[in-house]
């Protein structure tokens, strides 16, 4: 896998505003973060949209309000990430770590979900329409008010499989 980008890694350090001025001014430009760690980074409000996070350290980050539409963060840690009303509508979070994740009235609309793990996640109102769940792991997440489906919850795991 090639490495992340070291500007856009600096950049982002700086701050949400700088960061999502830069993003303003370099609308063509696809950041590449990948495998960063960037748990202690308070992201609210960042614009991480069609942003390469795949594999990031994100456990315990500050992503609410957070637009990470169309990105890549397949095998990402966002375990105890705070991402409440972020957009991740068309994302790939295909085998991420969710695990205790507050994801409540985030919009996961046709997000990539499979073999996530969303253990104990917090979906309460999230928008899952269209969100692929195939392989995910359930068990015991709140999905109270969640848009969903039963058979997009039929096609997750068991709760009693372990990740």
């Amino acid at each position: 896998m090639a490495m992340a980008n070291q500007q856009n890694i600096d950049l982002l350090r700086q701050g949400v505003k700088a960061w999502n001025a830069w993003r303003q001014e370099n609308p063509t430009e696809v950041p590449d973060l990948n495998e960063t760690d960037l748990g202690a980074v308070d992201l609210s409000g960042a614009n991480l949209s069609r942003v390469n996070l795949s594999g990031a350290k994100l456990s315990g980050a500050k992503l609410q309000k957070a637009d990470l539409g169309w990105s890549s963060l397949v095998g990402a840690d966002l375990s105890k990430a705070n991402l409440r009303e972020a957009n991740l509508s068309g994302a790939d979070l295909s085998a991420a770590d969710l695990t205790l994740a507050n994801l409540s009235n985030a919009d996961l609309s046709n997000a990539v979900l499979i073999d996530t793990v969303l253990i104990e996640a917090d979906l309460s109102e999230a928008n899952l329409t269209g969100a692929d769940l195939t392989g995910a792991f359930l068990r015991q997440a709140n999905l109270k008010g969640a848009i969903i489906t039963q058979e997009q919850i039929d096609k997750a795991r068991s709760p009693d499989d372990i990740p």
